[in-house]
């Protein structure tokens, strides 16, 4: 297999998503432009892009604008030929009582080919600021990773998921080779332990992770932290865009990915399965 077989370029969309769907959408269209002409193939929007809002406006989006946003990750996908990771949205659950907040994977045929309920659900109490996502969120089930290109594994995860190392160890089991990790970090959290945790995903895996972050002040009021990265799978950080709205890219190269595996074996070296 050639070098150019293996290797894909991704990329990761930066924003500061407000109330207003069809603002963010045209914003984020600007960027994944933007993505596409530096030759990205691979794309991940962030947690919410589509929406950034107060709780009591969450079911109206989930239940009014939802359709119109899966049939622009859809189009946008299509149109530009990339396999899209839609962030995430908010979607009706089957019991209707809640919502989930989904991760969807569309194809460069614009079909959905992977859909991702987030399982852990932020709800914590700090000195400053309380957070109850499931007071409105229902809890996902189970892990979903899915192909993409020859030789390209992804696992799906959103968010608050980023703390719990047993998701990402039963994708590296299962044979991914990327991690990704759409998210909305408040600035508090995100300044203490953001990087930490996404290196340390990375380098336990041996994966590279994608990681795409909400950025700045929003319209709700909230402060999100942003720093997405494109990290490695020795834990080196590609790319990194602190703060602000934008787009960082990097090349992935299954075969560097595979030098470290086999220089390192230590996935091959768990005893705990």
């Amino acid at each position: 297999m050639s070098d150019t077989d293996t290797t894909i370029q991704a990329a990761c969309i930066q924003m500061c998503s407000g109330e207003h769907v069809a603002d963010n959408l045209e914003k984020a269209a600007t960027l994944l432009q933007q993505a596409v002409k530096q030759q990205a193939r691979l794309v991940l929007l962030p947690e919410t892009f589509a929406c950034v809002t107060q709780n009591t406006e969450k079911r109206r989006i989930a239940t009014d604008m939802m359709p119109q946003i899966v049939s622009w990750l859809q189009d946008q996908a299509r149109v530009h030929q990339i396999w899209l990771i839609g962030g995430s949205i908010l979607a009706l659950s089957d019991q209707h009582e809640k919502l989930h907040n989904r991760s969807l994977m569309i194809s460069p045929n614009g079909e959905i080919i992977a859909r991702y309920n987030k399982m852990h659900l932020f709800d914590i109490d700090l000195a400053k600021e309380s957070w109850h996502e499931s007071a409105h969120v229902q809890a996902g089930e189970k892990p979903v990773s899915i192909d993409i290109e020859t030789g390209w594994k992804l696992g799906l995860s959103i968010c608050y998921d980023l703390r719990f190392p047993e998701l990402y160890r039963t994708y590296s089991a299962n044979a991914c080779n990327i991690l990704s990790i759409p998210a909305a970090f408040i600035v508090s959290t995100g300044k203490a332990h953001w990087q930490a945790l996404l290196q340390a995903r990375a380098i336990e895996n041996q994966c590279y992770v994608l990681a795409a972050g909400q950025s700045g002040t929003h319209e709700d009021g909230r402060n999100t932290w942003g720093h997405s990265m494109i990290i490695d799978a020795w834990g080196n950080i590609l790319q990194q865009l602190d703060a602000g709205e934008g787009v960082i890219t990097a090349p992935l190269s299954l075969a560097n990915l595979n030098r470290v595996r086999q220089h390192l074996p230590a996935l091959q070296h768990r005893r705990l399965l």
